[in-house]
């Protein structure tokens, strides 16, 4: 029953048209029901939604004979309806939060149709099939032309070798595979969890400094498309010009110094002419207000993407206040993230919107945004995800949950 469901849900609106086709075939083998109802596509900004099938009384029983019929007609649909089930047919810069269920999995299409993958999630098929699937069936995308790796934590790198046997990836941006553990730990596994990475097929291998904008194509008739690196292991990219002391540096409360990798994350901001999102991997307190004080390196930003999915080792609130951002995404887990200091400090920069890709379902349950900015509330989720659109002259932005049906635009920040 779940593997039915489970492959019935993979379908886009195109193999479902087919499926419905095959219902005299399926009513031979159920004994008569008619359990797929045609339902009219959902559309997300041009894109034709994942529709899931909704249970029906005749399915309360399925003989294995229909689970294999099941089995058999995805192998002809993939072939049916081979390359993306979607294609880019705006200039948009598009952004998908993935639910790696507390891990990093943000997907970054370019509006000439570049894809820019930054985490991969956890290794063991579940994240790896995630960000597939949201590459090639949501993105449209059939490679990954540049893949960020923030840091060498398990959540963060665990996917990419799995994913890259799924599909190409031609440019990966690291620190550097470390020789040790990057944590210092003695007794540590890490050159056998890091032996997939090391080993995986890619085009080019680059290290990833302060300062590196990717080489991205521009498309006709948008604002210029910038991904540049702010921070990487715990270095900045020098103070802009005639920059004033930021008036916050003394609130700053400085805390013990974090001696794991998540201080050493690579930052990277995304431009589309005036529009500015922040994604920093885990990036801690201490590097946090280094960055912006007592200079802020980094400027203000339309889009926060919540530093170490909202947990409390981050997101320092000098840090986020000094980004003054309009809109915040946090890539939590079920209990992962999210927590009281962190959640605290996004509210105190006074942002219009805070969007989780779940709801905290621990006691601290008053850690969360309004429901109808979370993605999946239940622990037993549909991993359903985030989606950001920007507008190809970066003047508005749309974030919406598609499968919610949840659709508000933004006016980008005047500098």
């Amino acid at each position: 029953m779940t593997r039915f469901w489970q492959t019935c849900t993979s379908l886009t609106t195109a193999s479902r048209g087919w499926l419905i086709a095959q219902q005299p075939r399926l009513r031979e083998i159920v004994g008569g029901a008619t359990f797929i109802r045609p339902r009219p596509a959902k559309r997300n900004n041009g894109f034709a939604s994942t529709l899931p099938f909704r249970h029906h009384p005749a399915t309360t029983m399925f003989p294995m004979k229909l689970i294999q019929f099941i089995k058999t007609i995805s192998a002809v649909l993939a072939l049916a309806f081979a390359g993306p089930a979607v294609a880019k047919d705006s200039k948009t810069l598009d952004v998908y939060w993935v639910d790696v269920e507390g891990g990093g999995g943000t997907l970054i299409v370019t509006p000439a149709g570049e894809s820019i993958l930054i985490d991969t999630g956890m290794p063991g098929g579940r994240d790896p099939g995630r960000l597939h699937e949201a590459a090639t069936q949501v993105a449209g995308v059939k490679q990954i032309d540049h893949l960020i790796v923030t840091h060498f934590h398990i959540d963060h790198f665990g996917g990419a070798a799995e994913l890259s046997e799924k599909m190409p990836i031609k440019n990966v941006w690291d620190n550097g595979i470390p020789e040790r553990d990057p944590d210092g730990r003695a007794n540590s596994n890490f050159l056998l969890r890091i032996k997939p990475y090391r080993n995986m097929k890619v085009g080019k291998r680059h290290v990833i400094q302060p300062g590196t904008e990717l080489p991205l194509r521009q498309a006709d008739g948008t604002a210029k498309l910038r991904v540049r690196c702010v921070a990487a292991m715990q270095k900045f990219v020098p103070v802009p010009k005639e920059t004033q002391r930021n008036p916050l540096t003394d609130k700053v409360k400085w805390v013990a110094e974090d001696t794991t990798d998540n201080a050493n994350s690579v930052a990277v901001i995304v431009e589309l002419g005036g529009f500015r999102f922040w994604d920093g991997g885990d990036l801690t307190q201490n590097t946090e207000a280094r960055l912006v004080t007592p200079h802020n390196r980094v400027g203000t930003v339309d889009v926060y993407q919540v530093n170490h999915h909202g947990l409390d080792f981050s997101n320092n609130p000098i840090f986020i206040q000094s980004l003054e951002p309009t809109v915040s995404v946090m890539n939590n887990g079920v209990t992962k993230g999210c927590g009281a200091s962190s959640f605290a400090a996004v509210k105190s920069a006074k942002v219009r919107a805070m969007y989780q890709l779940h709801k905290n379902l621990r006691a601290d349950i008053e850690n969360n945004a309004t429901d109808e900015f979370i993605a999946n509330l239940t622990r037993d989720c549909d991993a359903h995800h985030i989606h950001m659109s920007v507008a190809p002259n970066g003047q508005k932005y749309t974030i919406s949950i598609p499968d919610k049906g949840h659709s508000r635009t933004y006016k980008t920040r005047t500098k």
